[in-house]
C-alpha cells in the first residue's frame, strides 16, 4: 500500500513539470511560428519517452511528394507477401518520363531497372518518373487501399506524378493535388518504418526477421534522402527523411536519431508566400529551426 501511494504521489508531483515543460516547446514553436508568413502544421514524438507536440496536428494538407512513404510501405507490404519482389525488372519508355524531380527523365530510352532501383530513386532523389513506374507496378487502388488498412482517413494517393487523375477521385482531388495527408498520420507511417512495424494496426506481433530486413533497406533509402535542407539542415545526427515540394509548399518527414533515441518529426508548410526555389527558402529555413528546437528540447 505505501509503494502505491508513493507511485500515486510522484505521478502528482511530476505531472505539473511535465505541462511546463510541454507548454515550453509549444512556446518555442509557436514563437519560430508566428513569423512565419505561411500555414503550418506539425506532430512530433519522441519515441523512447512517448511525448508528443502537436499544432494543426489535424489539418488536412497537400503531401507534395511526402506521399511516396506510402507508395514505399505498400512496396514492401507485396515485397513481404510475396506478391513482387526487389529485382522485378520495370521498363522504362518515353511515355513514362515526366518533369520535375528525379533524373530518368533524361535517360534514352526504352530502359530497364529493378524495382529496388525505382523505389531508391523515388525516394532518394524523390524522382517522379520513378515514382510513376513503381506506381503502375503495385497498383494505385492497392495504395490507397493499403492507407485505409492503415487507419488513416485523412491521407490518399489520388493519381500518378504529372498525370491526370483517372476514374472516380474525391472531390477535394484539385485542391491538394498529388495527394493529401495530415501531420499526425504521416508521421504514424514514418514511424512504422522507425519501429518496423509492417503488421496490422493493433498488433502486438514483434517484427520477424524477414521484416527486419525489409525495413533496414527501407531505412537506408530513407537516409539516403539527397535534400538535408530541412529537418538535418541543423542538426548533427543521422536522418532519414522524406521531403516534398511545390511552389507554395515545403513539408518533410523524418525520424532524427538522437543521442537518446529516435525522434519522429513531421512538418507541413503551405500557402507560404517565399516561393523561392532556393535552399535557403524561408519554409526549408523555418522546417530546420522547428526540427533542431523539438530535439534540443527532447534531449
Amino acid at each position: 500500500m505505501r509503494y502505491f501511494c508513493a507511485i500515486l504521489l510522484v505521478l502528482a508531483c511530476s505531472s505539473p513539470a511535465l505541462s511546463q515543460e510541454d507548454a515550453s516547446l509549444q512556446g518555442q514553436l509557436n514563437a519560430l511560428i508566428a513569423a512565419h508568413q505561411g500555414k503550418v502544421a506539425l506532430y512530433a514524438t519522441d519515441l523512447r519517452s512517448g511525448k508528443s507536440v502537436a499544432l494543426d496536428a489535424e489539418t488536412p494538407v497537400p503531401t507534395a511528394s511526402v506521399i511516396k512513404l506510402t507508395i514505399l510501405f505498400e512496396a514492401l507490404k507485396q515485397i513481404e507477401a510475396g506478391a513482387v519482389h526487389f529485382d522485378d525488372k520495370l521498363t522504362l519508355t518515353k511515355g513514362d518520363q515526366v518533369p520535375g524531380s528525379g533524373a530518368l527523365r533524361l535517360f534514352d530510352t526504352p530502359l530497364t531497372l529493378t524495382l529496388r532501383d525505382a523505389l531508391t530513386l523515388m525516394i532518394d532523389l524523390s524522382d517522379n518518373t520513378a515514382t510513376n513506374l513503381v506506381i503502375d507496378h503495385i497498383g494505385l487502388q492497392n495504395i490507397d487501399s493499403r492507407i485505409a488498412w492503415l487507419g488513416l482517413r485523412n491521407t490518399w494517393l489520388y493519381k500518378k506524378v504529372f498525370k491526370p487523375a483517372s476514374g472516380p477521385v474525391p472531390a477535394d482531388q484539385k485542391q491538394f493535388g498529388l495527394g493529401k495527408t495530415t501531420a499526425r498520420e504521416m508521421a504514424e507511417v514514418m514511424q512504422r518504418f522507425a519501429t518496423c512495424d509492417l503488421n496490422a494496426p493493433n498488433s502486438a506481433l514483434p517484427p520477424s526477421s524477414a521484416d527486419q530486413k525489409l525495413c533496414a533497406i527501407a531505412i537506408g533509402m530513407l537516409k539516403g534522402q539527397f535534400d538535408s535542407n530541412d529537418i538535418p539542415r541543423y542538426l548533427n545526427v543521422p536522418v532519414a527523411n522524406k521531403t516534398g515540394a511545390l511552389d507554395d509548399v515545403r513539408n518533410d518527414v523524418g525520424i532524427v536519431y538522437a543521442a537518446h533515441g529516435p525522434i519522429v518529426i513531421s512538418i507541413f508548410t503551405y500557402k507560404n508566400k517565399d516561393q523561392s526555389w532556393t535552399a535557403d527558402n524561408s519554409a526549408q529555413l523555418l522546417i530546420g529551426k522547428l526540427a533542431k528546437a523539438i530535439v534540443d528540447h527532447w534531449q
